[in-house]
């Protein structure tokens, strides 16, 4: 199991940067005069590349979140699970920049809205209203859990360099390498053993501790690099507390819909790991707190 995900962790690692560093190479090409006039700017906007893959890890993920919701008798659908989730990521994406602060919070607001409503609509179309709640619920959350918080991941695209998010996940993970070998070390303390009899306060503190320094030490190399608006050394250690503390949040989060839907993984995407939402579940809510860290202190 071990060596497998190592395996899949180093292709997905390896993936990542190759993403990534591709995003940034397109935001320096000159688009074509047709398209320069239609969106009014010389270059690719941040995001070309990336947009697409996250929205593919949107849809993937609101597929197993669906499926996870029907081995406990809810009547999720995949489709409505996956069209409020890419909803959520397109109205969160794509906001103009000029909009108004309140007309944009209300452009988000409305999409609720209109997902709430559909859902409603799509849940009773068989003339019965049984389970119609419930399901209805499912597609709310694939909007805001699988929707707008990639959406957060977006926005940090929009105003920094593709290195700044590479740098937020790195953060994110160590917390997670240093409590699982933390923890395996010198774990004694459960956690919260009722729901994830895994996790130990021991582990906690380690994960803090190696997210702190591999924070520190990724915001200095972003410096030294002359990456614009990098975060200092300082707020990178803060950045390990804060993204350790919400990760294990988010963590936590996943484990609470494992237990409560029967489920060990979320799925069988990634052998050794799991589902898709098995890996995303901590940098998932961690991406709201870096952009809110990164807007505070850069």
């Amino acid at each position: 199991m071990l060596r497998k995900r190592v395996i899949v962790g180093s292709s997905l690692i390896v993936s990542l940067v190759l993403v990534l560093w591709l995003d940034g190479v397109l935001d320096r090409l000159r688009l074509p005069a047709l398209l320069a006039d239609i969106l009014q700017r010389e270059t690719f906007p941040p995001g070309t590349l990336l947009f697409p893959v996250v929205a593919g890890l949107s849809l993937i993920a609101a597929r197993e979140f669906a499926a996870m919701l029907r081995r406990k008798g809810i009547a999720a659908s995949a489709r409505a699970s996956t069209t409020a989730a890419l909803i959520g990521l397109v109205v969160s994406t794509f906001v103009p920049e000029a909009m108004p602060a309140v007309n944009a919070a209300a452009l988000v607001a409305t999409a609720a809205v209109a997902v709430l409503v559909a859902s409603i609509v799509f849940h009773a179309r068989h003339c019965t209203v049984e389970g119609v709640i419930a399901a209805t619920g499912s597609t709310l959350f694939a909007f805001v859990y699988l929707g707008l918080l990639f959406g957060f991941l977006m926005a940090i695209r929009r105003q920094h360099e593709v290195w700044i998010i590479l740098w937020v996940l790195l953060v994110t993970k160590s917390c997670d390498i240093g409590a699982y070998f933390t923890g395996r070390a010198i774990g004694k303390h459960k956690l919260i053993p009722w729901l994830s009899p895994g996790k130990t306060w021991e582990g906690l503190f380690g994960g803090i501790v190696f997210a702190s320094l591999i924070g520190a030490l990724g915001a200095w190399l972003l410096g030294r690099t002359g990456v614009p608006a990098s975060p200092s050394p300082l707020v990178g250690a803060l950045a390990g507390v804060l993204f350790s503390l919400v990760g294990h949040a988010g963590d936590l989060m996943a484990s609470v819909l494992k237990r409560d839907t029967g489920v060990k993984d979320t799925g069988t995407a990634l052998p050794g790991m799991g589902g898709l939402i098995d890996v995303l579940d901590s940098p998932l809510l961690v991406f709201p707190a870096a952009y809110w860290l990164l807007v505070l202190t850069t």
